[in-house]
């Protein structure tokens, strides 16, 4: 069995910091992920939305196009 490296507590403190100090370190990054999360959440509504409406026809849709 490995050897435990850090206590859980560490660990924590670990994230912690990493969380607080990865938008200002690495602001690209940071608003890259965002943005996906956004567009994940975005997805997610538009499919929950999707399942509660009624299908089209695709000629519809191309219409709409």
């Amino acid at each position: 069995m490995a050897e435990q490296l850090f206590g859980e507590e560490r660990i924590k403190e670990l994230l912690k910091e990493a969380v607080l100090e990865a938008p200002s370190e690495r602001r690209d990054l940071f608003y890259e992920v965002m943005a996906e999360v956004i567009e994940d959440f975005a997805m997610a509504n538009a499919i929950e939305e999707g399942i509660n409406t009624d299908s089209v026809s695709e000629d519809e849709v191309l219409k709409a196009l």
